[in-house]
């Protein structure tokens, strides 16, 4: 893997999870409003899948979406604003955390209805497929979304209509607070897609040179008329479902165990050993993108709210 992918994805973990830490502050301070579902520790799923992608390949998030949308390009400043519920937001200021993204870079505004994306994401691959677009169409989705109806119904669609659509589950081990062995009744998460008749992988989550090399190689198959495809991507989340999760269902040895597995801590040692950067480099890094945060914040801040003329503009096409 050369250096620049490295110093890429480096880069854009980094960038997510500061950027999380920052939104975390500026919510205890009740300066955002609503609640947050942080993606602090999957990182490397986000930018793993969206490292492959260019702004012709769409991808289709969750309620946990922050991570997805700076992997694929938002801007910072549009993706603060929308959390200020600011005109300049990305949305306008009417999404919200849970509805962040931006067409014109491949992300569709987060679905935060748990599985809801999954059917829209079958919609947009097939149109690609009838478009016969050279594109690929990724779906995220939790370990909880796969007992929705919506992921039986689209899944199944994917596959009869062969479409060029990777489903990326992020197994961070729990639905809310359930405990994925408590949900589903197949040891293997994967074995669930069988009976749909479409090729399911698993991948170490905390690693993203895995999760990008498997997603390339996703593709190429893809491209050369394959598909669907399903990734189980083994992950976990360092912080509580949403901010008013207060956490106590998880054994402090499980959350160490984790820990010691921290995606942006992995990378920065590999390329510290292949001497790509050292310890002034990175702690350069970490300074730049938290000017850059702050400087999204003052945007933010200093934007205008929406106009509650427009409050009907976008409820239909």
């Amino acid at each position: 893997m050369n250096k620049k992918l490295l110093l890429s994805m480096h880069r854009k973990m980094l960038t997510i999870r500061l950027f999380e830490e920052k939104l975390n502050s500026l919510f205890l301070q009740g300066q955002i409003p609503g609640t947050l579902h942080l993606y602090n520790g999957q990182e490397a799923c986000a930018v793993g899948v969206c490292e492959n992608l260019n702004d012709k390949d769409w991808i289709l998030s969750t309620h946990r979406p922050h991570g997805h949308a700076i992997a694929k390009g938002v801007s910072l400043k549009s993706m603060m604003a929308e959390l200020f519920a600011k005109e300049t937001g990305c949305c306008g200021g009417f999404g919200g955390s849970m509805h962040v993204g931006d067409i014109n870079k491949g992300s569709v505004p987060a679905i935060a209805i748990v599985g809801g994306n999954i059917p829209i994401a079958t919609g947009v691959a097939l149109s690609f497929k009838m478009q016969k677009r050279k594109n690929v169409v990724c779906c995220f989705l939790g370990d909880g979304a796969i007992n929705e109806g919506a992921f039986h119904e689209g899944v199944n669609m994917a596959s009869i209509w062969g479409l060029p659509l990777i489903f990326v589950c992020e197994n961070n081990l729990y639905g809310a607070s359930t405990k994925i062995e408590n949900m589903i009744g197949v040891e293997k998460l994967t074995d669930r897609l069988k009976g749909y008749g479409v090729k399911s992988f698993s991948v170490d989550g905390m690693d993203v040179t895995k999760v990008y090399t498997m997603i390339n190689n996703l593709i190429k198959k893809i491209k050369s008329g394959q598909g669907p495809f399903f990734l189980e991507c083994k992950t976990y989340r360092f912080v509580g479902h949403s901010r008013s999760d207060t956490n106590k269902y998880r054994e402090k040895s499980e959350e160490i165990f984790w820990k010691k597995k921290d995606p942006i801590i992995r990378i920065e040692k590999k390329l510290a050993k292949e001497k790509i950067l050292d310890t002034l480099s990175i702690n350069k890094i970490h300074e730049e993108i938290k000017y850059e945060l702050n400087q999204a914040v003052k945007f933010a801040k200093s934007s205008p709210h929406p106009k509650i003329l427009n409050m009907k503009k976008y409820v239909y096409a």
